[in-house]
């Protein structure tokens, strides 16, 4: 019985009941209805294991330089890998690194592996929790200059990371 109870967040049951009214396009009885059913099904059903966020804190204003940055960043390196596809040019050369990822919290871990992964560019390909090393796929590297300015890219997200999430 406390497996149950365990599994019981009326949060998440309320949350993927507004997700899924939402997904439907329109807010009647029915769907509600249906929404609370599947809440259920998925929470009783398909649990998830519990996160690790021990000693996990945000950092407010670390965080919303984390995600400026980030935007910008996206929209950079979106119009970087446009130019790249339509240029009149061979593909550039790709490399795969490996990288160091000094944060502690798997969780952060994770968030920042779906940062990077979101950016044009480039991609987490492997990652090594145990020694904390993320194996990346990089676009354009046609040169030793341009290779280090995207690891140095990476230690920028790792730093921001820290800052943002493991940092008092």
């Amino acid at each position: 019985m406390t497996g149950l109870k365990n599994r019981f967040r009326p949060g998440s049951i309320i949350w993927l009941t507004i997700l899924w009214m939402g997904l439907q396009g329109e807010f009647t009885i029915a769907n509600l209805l249906a929404g609370l059913v599947l809440a259920l099904l998925i929470t009783f059903g398909l649990p998830l294991p519990a996160m690790p966020i021990y000693g996990l804190r945000i950092n407010w204003g670390p965080f919303f330089q984390l995600m400026g940055s980030w935007i910008f960043n996206l929209m950079l390196a979106s119009a970087k890998v446009a130019w790249l596809a339509l240029r009149p040019q061979a593909p550039p050369k790709t490399s795969i690194v490996q990288v160091p990822m000094r944060v502690q919290n798997d969780l952060v871990l994770a968030f920042g592996t779906m940062l990077f992964n979101l950016q044009p560019g480039g991609s987490v390909t492997d990652i090594d929790i145990a020694n904390r090393m993320w194996t990346i796929h990089l676009l354009d590297t046609d040169t030793e200059e341009q290779l280090q300015a995207e690891i140095a890219n990476v230690a920028t997200l790792e730093r921001r990371l820290i800052n943002a999430f493991e940092r008092s």
